[in-house]
């Protein structure tokens, strides 16, 4: 997985952690979170605010 698999990063964190509410975390959290994600394939540096506005979104869309 990478930044822009939004969707499936939103997925697999959704199953990592299925009793956070992603509207609560904040974009550290956020990003850590995703490094963590077996099978993510790249770095903080290549991280922005608007892949993770669009991993959290996402994230909220898959919850409802």
């Amino acid at each position: 997985m990478k930044w822009t698999d939004s969707l499936d990063v939103a997925i697999a964190l959704s199953e990592a952690h299925p009793d956070v509410d992603p509207t609560k975390l904040n974009f550290v959290e956020l990003m850590r979170w995703v490094l963590a994600l077996p099978g993510f394939q790249e770095n903080e540096t290549h991280c922005g605010e608007k892949k993770l506005e669009a991993i959290q979104q996402a994230w909220i869309d898959e919850l409802n």
